[in-house]
């Protein structure tokens, strides 16, 4: 058994379902989730790949994103506000969650107020309702946001996945083994729990 690392970046369109998914099904197989956002903006960037100018994948995406949710019953309204979040404050404050370990609640929290009642990421006031919601002092966690530690903080988790090799957001990793997509996620997690068919080695 080996712990789970999910690596997201609030503004991910994929990293929504795996967000609403993954407590459940770790839970189930007895694997622990750190819950770790970094830049995949950056990394996107440093690539060449930015998604926002592929009108015909994004349309694409949006499609998939919905048939998915349907088939994993996660609720779907209708695509969010996209592009989003310029200062990636979101993800920021993010990085605060996890130090301070409520990074799963703010997350479903954050990913709930984009996807389902339209607001845009890192908006002051979504993110001030979202805080309060969490019984959190929105002026204090957005001031911590903003410093030095945090800052240095999310641009290690993304050294971390570049040094993965990583290009997406989810991805999953569970000692050196790397999985990208919310579609891999049943899959890192059988890893993690020891139950992978490419583990399994038949006497």
């Amino acid at each position: 058994m080996q712990d789970l690392n999910f690596m997201y970046f609030f503004g991910s369109g994929y990293a929504y379902l795996s967000v609403m998914r993954i407590d459940a099904l770790a839970k189930a197989s007895g694997v622990t989730v750190h819950w770790r956002p970094f830049s995949v903006r950056t990394l996107m960037i440093e690539q060449k790949n930015p998604l926002r100018s592929q009108k015909e994948k994004l349309r694409y995406i949006w499609r998939d994103i919905e048939r998915r949710a349907a088939q994993h019953g996660v609720p779907f309204v209708a695509p969010p506000v996209w592009p989003t979040d310029p200062e990636e404050l979101a993800n920021r404050v993010g990085v605060v969650a996890m130090i301070e370990g409520w990074c799963s609640e703010y997350t479903r929290a954050s990913f709930s107020s984009w996807y389902l009642e339209g607001k845009p990421l890192g908006d002051p006031d979504a993110l001030t309702h979202i805080l309060v919601g969490l019984d959190k002092d929105p002026e204090m966690v957005l001031r911590k946001a903003g410093s030095d530690e945090v800052c240095e903080r999310y641009a290690s988790e993304t050294d971390f996945v570049r040094g993965l090799g990583g290009f997406g957001s989810p991805t999953f990793v569970v000692g050196e083994e790397v999985f990208w997509g919310d579609d891999r996620l049943e899959e890192a997690i059988a890893w993690a729990a020891g139950q992978h068919p490419a583990q399994l080695v038949k006497e």
